[in-house]
C-alpha cells in the first residue's frame, strides 16, 4: 500500500532520517515508538505529503486515502454543531441528500418521467452509500469517545482544545481511510474513551499508524512496532510488550557482538604493532591492516532504560492523616460534581484517581488542596506540606531562565551537583541544564516541572496528569522516582501503565460520592470485572426466575379465559383474510402502475399512488392490530393452561 525506500530527510545539517526503509501493507498496525526528538511526527508528516523527504522514495498506491489526526488540529474553529462538523466525513453522502431534496423540491412543478428517473437514481445511490445510518453511526462514535447526547447540538467553537481534538478524531474515524495515522490520539482520551478507541481500532478494516506514548494502548491495538532510533526504521512484529522482550534480546545479541568484535580488533592491533618492523611478517601485517579497514564494525548499545536512584528529603514527617473531607458537596450552577461525600487520606497512601473525564477528577484534586470552595468541610493533618504539579504550572515557569536556574529558585536548599544530579534523571545532561525554559518543547517543559514538583520537601504531592507530554522513558524514570518516593501523593491519570506502577490505592467518583477501592490497579480491574460478571448473572437469574413463575388461576377465572381466546382466535382469523384481500388489491394497483399507459398519465397515476398509499395505511394499521392480538392470544393461553 505504501513503501518508504532508502529515506533520508534533514534539518540543517542533522540527519533526522537516513537510508530508513518501511513497508506498510493493508490491515496492518503499527505502533510508532522513539524518544522524543526521534522524528516520529516528522514521518507521519512525510507520509501525508506536507513534508518533502531530502532523498529516497515514497509509493502510495492509488486508490490509497490517509487520514491524519495531529496537534495542529487543535486550532481547528467551526460555528456548526459537533455532529455537524462530524457528519463532514460522508461528503458525498451529504452532497447527493441536497441534490435530492433538490429534486423534490423540483417535483412540485415538474412531473415528468426524466425527474422521477433522476429521483429514483438518487435515492439508491444515497441508499447504497449507507445514507439513513450516517447520523447515528455519527452519534455512535461522538459518544463512544465521551460526548454526551446533549453535547452533539452544540457548535465545535465552544469546546477546548482538547475536546474539539476528539471531534476530529471521531471525523476521521467515520471516513474510514485506508491509512489513519493517529498522532499521540490518547493525550486528550480519558480512559473509558481510550478503551473504546482501544476496540474500535482492533477492527478497524484499513491500516493504522499510532504514535503514543501509553504502553498498554499499544499492547491492546497494534500488532508491529516500529522503533525510531538513529536516523533508522526497525521493524518488531508484535505489540509493545513483545517489542520490549525481542529488543532486549536484540541487544544483547549486538552487545555480545560488539565484545566478540572489539576482542577481535585488540587483537589484530596488537599483531600489527608487534610484527610492523618485521621485513618477513610484512604481507600478514598488511592484509590484516586492509581487514581492519575493511570491517563493518558493530555499534555499541546504549540502553535508553535509566535507572533512577533519587533521593528525596523531608524535613518534616506529616501526621497519619494527611487530608480528611467530612460530608463535603460541590456544584457549578445545576451541575453536581460532589454531594455529601467523606473521605480520608492517611500518610503512606498512593493514591490513584480515575474515570472519565467531566466526573469532577480536577475539581477534587483542588478541593483536597483546599484552593477550591465547598460546602462541608476539609481537615488537614498535622506537618502537611503540600506541592501541587499540573498542566498549567507549564506557563508559571520563567521562560527566560535556564533550566538549571529554574531549579535552583525552588527553594530546596540542593546544591547545584544535586540539581545536575536531578536533572539527569529527567534527561537534561551536560550543556542541556544551560538551556533556555523558551527553547523547551512541551515534553521538556513537563519534565523540568516535575522536577522542580520532586526536589520540593513536600510531604504530600498532588499530579494532576504528570504524564500527558512525556515520552515512555520520561513516564518510566517518573515511576521509578514515585516508587522511592516515602511520602503520600494522589495523583490523576488515564495513563494504566503508570498507574500500575505507583498506585496501592484506587478513587473513582460515582453517583457524585468519592469511592476507594483499597489495592493496586490490577486488583481493582479484577474487582471490576467480576463486579459485572456478578451482576448479569443476578440480572439472569431474576429474568429467569420471572419467566419461570407461573401465575395459579381458579376454574372460574380459567373457563372465562378459554372464552376469551376462542374470541380473538376468531378476531385474528377475520384480520388475517382482511390483510389478505388488502394485499391481492396492492398487487392488482402495482401492475396498473407499471402499466406504460397509465405510468405516462400524470393525472392517472396519482390517483392510483392516492389508492396504494390509502391501501398500505390499512394494511399497517391490520398489521398492528394482528400483533396486538398475537400478544393477547399467549397470554390467554397461559391463564387457560
Amino acid at each position: 500500500m505504501i513503501s518508504i525506500n532508502n529515506l533520508s530527510y534533514y534539518i540543517g545539517g542533522r540527519a533526522l532520517y537516513e537510508n530508513a526503509s518501511l513497508h506498510i501493507k493493508p490491515k496492518d498496525k503499527i505502533g510508532l515508538v522513539g524518544l522524543n526528538g526521534t522524528g516520529k511526527s516528522t514521518l507521519l508528516k512525510i507520509i501525508h505529503g506536507d513534508y518533502q523527504p531530502s532523498s529516497g522514495e515514497l509509493q502510495k498506491a492509488k486508490d490509497c486515502s490517509i487520514g491524519f489526526l495531529n496537534q495542529d488540529l487543535l486550532s481547528y474553529q467551526s460555528e456548526e454543531s459537533i455532529l455537524d462538523v462530524a457528519l463532514e466525513a460522508f461528503k458525498e453522502t451529504l452532497k447527493l441528500q441536497e441534490e435530492i431534496d433538490a429534486v423534490l423540491k423540483q417535483m412540485e412543478t415538474d412531473h415528468s418521467d426524466e425527474i422521477i428517473h433522476k429521483l429514483a437514481k438518487l435515492q439508491d445511490q444515497f441508499e447504497a452509500n449507507e445514507g439513513y445510518t450516517i447520523k447515528a453511526k455519527a452519534e455512535e462514535v461522538l459518544e463512544g469517545i465521551g460526548f454526551s447526547t446533549s453535547d452533539l447540538s452544540r457548535p465545535l467553537k465552544t469546546f477546548s482544545g482538547g475536546w474539539r481534538m476528539r471531534v476530529m478524531l471521531a471525523k476521521l474515524l467515520l471516513e474510514k481511510p485506508s491509512l489513519l495515522m493517529l498522532d499521540e490520539p490518547t493525550n486528550h482520551l480519558d480512559l473509558p474513551s481510550i478503551q473504546w478507541v482501544e476496540n474500535y481500532l482492533k477492527t478497524y478494516e484499513g491500516a493504522v499508524i499510532v504514535v503514543s506514548h501509553d504502553q498498554e494502548f499499544l499492547d491492546n491495538c497494534v500488532n508491529s512496532i516500529v522503533e525510531v532510533s538513529n536516523g533508522n526504521l526497525t521493524l518488531y512484529s508484535g505489540n509493545y510488550s513483545f517489542y520490549q522482550k525481542e529488543k532486549k534480546e536484540r541487544m544483547e545479541i549486538q552487545q555480545n557482538a560488539y565484545e566478540n568484535q572489539q576482542q577481535m580488533i585488540k587483537q589484530t592491533e596488537r599483531f600489527i604493532e608487534r610484527f610492523r618492523a618485521k621485513a618477513t611478517k610484512s604481507n600478514q601485517v598488511q592484509s590484516r591492516i586492509k581487514a581492519l579497514d575493511r570491517m563493518e564494525r558493530v555499534a555499541e548499545v546504549v540502553d535508553d532504560n535509566i535507572a533512577v536512584n533519587f533521593k528525596f528529603r523531608f524535613t518534616q514527617k506529616s501526621g497519619r492523616d494527611v487530608v480528611v473531607l467530612d460530608h463535603v458537596s460541590k456544584a457549578y450552577g445545576d451541575l453536581t460534581i460532589l454531594k455529601d461525600t467523606s473521605a480520608r487520606i492517611e500518610r503512606g497512601d498512593k493514591i490513584a484517581l480515575i474515570g472519565a473525564n467531566g466526573k469532577g477528577k480536577s475539581t477534587l484534586l483542588r478541593i483536597i488542596d483546599g484552593t477550591e470552595k465547598i460546602n462541608g468541610k476539609r481537615h488537614q493533618g498535622h506537618n502537611v506540606i503540600k506541592s501541587f504539579y499540573a498542566q498549567h504550572q507549564l506557563e508559571a515557569l520563567n521562560v527566560d531562565n535556564e533550566i538549571l536556574q529554574e531549579l535552583q529558585q525552588a527553594g530546596s536548599g540542593k546544591t547545584d551537583t544535586e540539581l545536575r544530579n536531578v536533572l539527569g534523571c529527567f534527561l537534561f545532561t551536560n550543556d542541556d541544564v544551560f538551556k533556555k525554559i523558551k527553547v523547551l518543547s512541551g515534553g521538556e517543559k513537563s519534565r523540568v516541572a516535575l522536577a522542580k514538583t520532586l526536589i520540593s520537601e513536600a510531604n504530600f504531592l498532588l499530579l494532576d496528569e504528570p504524564t500527558n507530554h512525556l515520552d515512555m522513558q520520561s513516564v518510566n524514570i517518573l515511576i521509578q522516582a514515585l516508587q522511592q518516593y516515602e511520602g503520600t501523593f494522589i495523583t490523576v491519570s488515564h495513563d494504566r501503565h503508570f498507574i500500575r506502577g505507583v498506585a496501592n490505592k484506587i478513587w473513582y467518583i460515582e453517583n457524585h460520592q468519592i469511592k476507594e477501592y483499597p489495592g493496586t490497579y490490577e486488583e481493582y480491574v479484577f474487582w471490576k470485572e467480576q463486579q459485572t460478571v456478578n451482576t448479569q448473572q443476578s440480572d439472569n437469574q431474576s429474568k429467569s426466575k420471572s419467566e419461570n413463575k407461573k401465575k395459579v388461576f381458579s376454574e372460574s377465572e380459567i373457563n372465562l379465559a378459554r372464552k376469551e381466546l376462542k374470541k380473538k382466535e376468531q378476531e385474528l382469523s377475520q384480520i388475517e383474510e382482511k390483510i389478505m384481500i388488502l394485499e391481492t388489491k396492492k398487487a392488482d394497483l402495482e401492475k396498473d402502475m407499471a402499466n406504460p399507459e397509465v405510468f405516462s398519465d400524470n393525472s392517472k397515476i396519482e390517483i392510483l399512488n392516492k389508492d396504494y398509499q390509502n391501501l398500505k395505511f390499512q394494511e399497517e394499521e391490520l398489521n398492528a392490530k394482528w400483533e396486538r392480538l398475537v400478544e393477547e392470544i399467549g397470554e390467554l393461553q397461559e391463564s387457560a393452561g
